[in-house]
């Protein structure tokens, strides 16, 4: 199979939305008057990003949710993509089932594969999104204000723990690691709710690093600090293994890295003022993702993370970093 048969069989589709798709030597996007492109661009590597015998389906899914949920954090409508892909071969039933996992999440957010580009090498993923979000109105992550309450949509922590265990670094019973891995190989855009909350929210950013280090990004950006509450960071855990006996095992430390310092999460932290709590509320229920609010925005710069009582607790849980 060549190179534009490969294309042709997998990933060429009529376009709805697009001016001009798959098969020209550029797409054409017109967004709607009245708004911007939001843009955005993921890479996914093998043996950096995902196992090599990772299921392909999943990896398609993956692939595409990881740059969504960049659209979501910026209160954007997904609009198009398009797929640069390298291959070691081109194996038919290794494409079909990546296709049915990217294209699947691509049709229940209505965005276009709209052109990209194949080569042989080492398998590597990398795809660019484009949305559209009212001209103003895109969720940023330097926004947040003094007093604005800080909050974290779905929960946290199953995908670390996740790798955690497919690593080797620990035991988990099969039907525990099986739900946490969907958290790490089908995590969940959170879209609705960064389309709900534009004009709620002060500032937000996906949780792709790490909780701290993510929150980290937008109070550098917004020139403020922050104090999260560990109790209320650590009710985010919902893992079955947390919940069930196996948690037994791991101490404290392990839950709380696993929070706070994870990655692979891609839920949404966000900022908004107290006197919007209702409003969040009603945003998070439209959109049907819990929300959780679990610190607040401060002058003094920093992040702390502190105990029911206010006290700080010394916590070293650095964020993800592929070159540190």
């Amino acid at each position: 199979m060549g190179e534009f048969e490969l294309i042709a069989r997998y990933f060429k589709r009529p376009v709805r939305r697009a001016s001009l798709g798959v098969g020209d030597d550029c797409a054409l996007l017109a967004p709607r008057p009245g708004m911007q492109l939001a843009v955005s661009s993921d890479m996914l590597v093998e043996g950096r990003h995902f196992f090599a015998d990772v299921d392909p389906q999943a990896l398609g899914h993956k692939a595409l949710a990881v740059n969504l949920s960049d659209l979501a954090a910026c209160g954007a409508e997904p609009l198009a993509f398009t797929l640069a892909l390298a291959l070691p071969q081109a194996h038919d039933a290794w494409l079909a089932a990546f296709a049915r996992g990217l294209l699947a999440l691509a049709d229940a957010h209505g965005c276009e594969l709209v052109g990209g580009d194949t080569t042989r090498g080492p398998l590597n993923i990398c795809i660019t999104v484009f949305g559209e979000v009212p001209t103003g109105q895109a969720l940023l992550r330097s926004g947040a204000q003094v007093g604005d309450d800080l909050y974290v949509s779905g929960t946290l922590g199953d995908a670390r723990l996740a790798l955690e265990a497919l690593q080797g670094r620990i035991a988990l019973p099969a039907d525990v690691l099986a739900t946490a891995r969907q958290r790490l190989e089908r995590p969940t855009p959170r879209v609705a709710l960064g389309l709900a909350l534009r004009g709620l929210a002060t500032s937000a950013i996906d949780l792709s690093d790490g909780l701290l280090g993510d929150v980290g990004h937008v109070l550098q950006a917004s020139g403020v600090g922050a104090s999260i509450q560990v109790e209320k960071a650590m009710e985010l855990l919902a893992s079955s293994a947390y919940q069930s006996s196996a948690g037994g095992q791991f101490e404290q430390d392990f839950w709380r890295r696993c929070v706070l310092a994870g990655g692979d999460d891609y839920e949404l932290a966000f900022t908004a003022p107290p006197s919007a709590r209702a409003a969040v509320a009603a945003a998070a229920l439209q959109a049907d993702t819990a929300v959780r609010r679990i610190g607040q925005i401060e002058a003094a710069a920093g992040l702390r993370v502190v105990d029911a009582a206010g006290h700080g607790l010394r916590l070293a849980f650095p964020s993800f970093d592929h070159f540190a």
